[in-house]
């Protein structure tokens, strides 16, 4: 989706996003609504979107599937305002600042760009998932597997001997 810069009005754009995320192994379904404010040379753009994202477990490996909601807030610069600098410091209050050449605005980038990075880095089916056995590889959230590794560890073995004295 491509947004012509000079024909945003005063009282902005608003868009019901229904787009499809493609990359490599990726087809993700994105919905949201988002507001397009043009001030000046900056385009502001605000909104919400949610994912329904197939993802993996990191305690037990299964697979499961979550939602994931965004708030959009990015502040869009002209990329000549930055032109002639080598280097530049962000700081904390740019994070959430993109920047635009020309007359048009591809929102694809935007919508992408917000959805994977706010991706679980430790995707948790449940939070009191217990995880797999260490010993046996038992899936700890259906019962107990009986192997009991955690007093098996042989490394251990030693201090346990001490605290029985």
């Amino acid at each position: 989706m491509k947004v012509l810069i000079s024909e945003i009005p005063v009282e902005g754009l608003d868009f019901d996003i229904k787009e499809t995320i493609k990359s490599d192994d990726l087809s993700l379904p994105v919905r949201g609504q988002l507001k397009i404010l043009k001030m000046g040379a900056e385009i502001i753009v605000r909104g919400k979107l949610m994912a329904d994202i197939d993802l993996q477990c990191s305690r037990c490996v299964k697979d499961f599937r979550s939602e994931v909601s965004v708030p959009v807030n990015v502040v869009y610069h002209p990329v000549e305002e930055f032109r002639g600098e080598e280097k530049h410091a962000l700081r904390v209050e740019e994070l959430d600042m993109g920047f635009y050449s020309g007359e048009i605005l591809d929102m694809f980038d935007l919508i992408k760009e917000q959805i994977m990075l706010n991706f679980p880095m430790k995707p948790l089916c449940n939070e009191l998932c217990k995880g797999i056995c260490l010993k046996c590889g038992a899936d700890l959230n259906a019962g107990d597997c009986g192997c009991n590794a955690i007093n098996r560890d042989s490394r251990f073995m030693e201090l346990k001997k001490l605290i029985k004295e």
